[in-house]
């Protein structure tokens, strides 16, 4: 096509992961070779786990099943969701989740997307830094106003129910956006604290939109419990309570590639975010939206849980204490997720700046995510004198540990190369 003939596109940019995994591709990285360490993925390894229950590895489809699922999703799976989350965060509270609080959707980005496409005119808040996807997702609506919110390295990123109600009520939010556990810091919002969000997104009617992917990866449980988390445990009244959830099979049963997953909250905005599915993307997988009915029982769930745990717990350790050892400054340990926010800083030029890092470690068969992809910044306002995440790099322990393993020791020597 001639210039002419395509001048009615805009240029898309792409998100830090498939930006870092399409430069890695240039060089001969595919999922299928071996001799590639991608700490870059925002997946888990789905294979076999020692104590998880068996993978799925077929899917029967039903006759039923060749037509479209309901936008929505299939009533059985909507019932089986509200069933495990009143199982698991809500025992013995008079307000119950039902089949009418839950909207099904086609991946993570379709259930975000949903949402930010119902929101009207507000003023919406969000984290620095935070995921990178919620970039272009907070610029393409032009209802609401994104407003962000800076959180400091030097404080382990906290953010106290104190603050919520400070910036809620000085920025005027009718909303907030963020990742819980955080993506990229694994800074984890839990327990009396996350009560307290929830106690004053109730009192300021101001809806929390709290995307919950890596909830099953938490490290900081209290012993003998399942260590898992949710802003559900704390709401009072499902259908008041301005408290939105997202989540799904994506990480927390590690199905990414089933694109299956779910919105929980309030029944009018569960109709609207239903109504934005049926303009936007029209509906899941009916046949891979029945098959993960089973996924859901108590014992399949706690038995995946304890797994993840016991596997990416050990990852978790080995890569802090790797990234340590090379010089990688850590502002905070991570609370949740599979990922590692390290500061380069210290590092020998030009391995101190993220991107410098990133593009050395190709060169090395390592795929790392630069942390300016994380200063969600929509539609550039803030211009291009924002560079505080320069010297920052996620690192992923979502690959097995020999990746990991073979990681650490190419950066040591890239490390060791550049002078460090």
């Amino acid at each position: 096509m001639t210039q002419n003939e395509t001048h009615a596109f805009r240029s898309v940019p792409r998100t830090g992961v498939i930006y870092v995994t399409t430069e890695a591709t240039k060089r001969g990285f595919s999922s299928a070779n071996p001799d590639w360490c991608n700490l870059g993925q925002g997946q888990p390894e789905t294979g076999d786990l020692p104590g998880a229950p068996p993978r799925v590895h077929t899917v029967s489809i039903d006759l039923d099943d060749q037509e479209y699922a309901p936008v929505a999703g299939i009533w059985e799976l909507r019932e089986a969701i509200a069933g495990l989350y009143n199982r698991l965060y809500r025992r013995g509270l008079p307000s119950q989740y039902s089949a009418e609080n839950v909207s099904v959707s086609g991946g993570g980005r379709a259930a975000l997307t949903r949402a930010a496409a119902s929101l009207g005119h507000v003023n919406l808040g969000h984290f620095l830094p935070d995921y990178t996807a919620y970039e272009e997702l907070l610029d393409i609506f032009k209802a609401f106003t994104a407003i962000p919110i800076l959180l400091e390295g030097d404080r382990g990123y906290a953010f106290t129910a104190d603050d919520l109600r400070r910036e809620v009520e000085g920025r005027g939010l009718s909303a907030i956006l963020a990742s819980n556990p955080c993506n990229p810091t694994g800074k984890l919002v839990q327990g009396e604290e996350l009560r307290r969000w929830v106690e004053v997104a109730r009192e300021l009617d101001c809806s929390i939109l709290l995307d919950e992917f890596y909830s099953h990866y938490v490290w900081t449980g209290e012993p003998g419990q399942l260590p898992v988390e949710s802003a559900a445990r704390f709401v009072e009244d499902v259908n008041q309570d301005p408290v939105i959830l997202f989540d799904g099979l994506t990480k927390n049963w590690r199905y990414p590639g089933w694109r299956c997953t779910w919105t929980i909250g309030p029944r009018k905005v569960i109709d609207a975010v239903a109504s934005a599915g049926s303009f936007l993307d029209g509906g899941g997988s009916k046949p891979l939206q029945r098959a993960a009915i089973p996924l859901l029982a108590d014992d399949h769930v706690a038995a995946e849980t304890r797994a993840i745990h016991q596997a990416f717990g050990a990852k978790r350790l080995r890569l802090l204490a790797g990234l340590e050892k090379l010089g990688v400054r850590i502002d905070r340990a991570p609370d949740g997720t599979f990922y590692v926010w390290g500061n380069v800083e210290a590092l020998p030029p030009p391995l101190n700046d993220g991107m410098g890092f990133f593009r050395a470690a190709l060169e090395h068969k390592v795929i790392c995510v630069p942390g300016e992809f994380f200063d969600v910044n929509p539609g550039k306002r803030r211009g291009k004198h924002s560079a505080r995440y320069k010297s920052y790099v996620r690192f992923s322990f979502g690959p097995g540990m020999a990746t990991l393993e073979l990681a650490l020791g190419r950066l040591e020597k890239m490390i060791r190369a550049a002078g460090g």
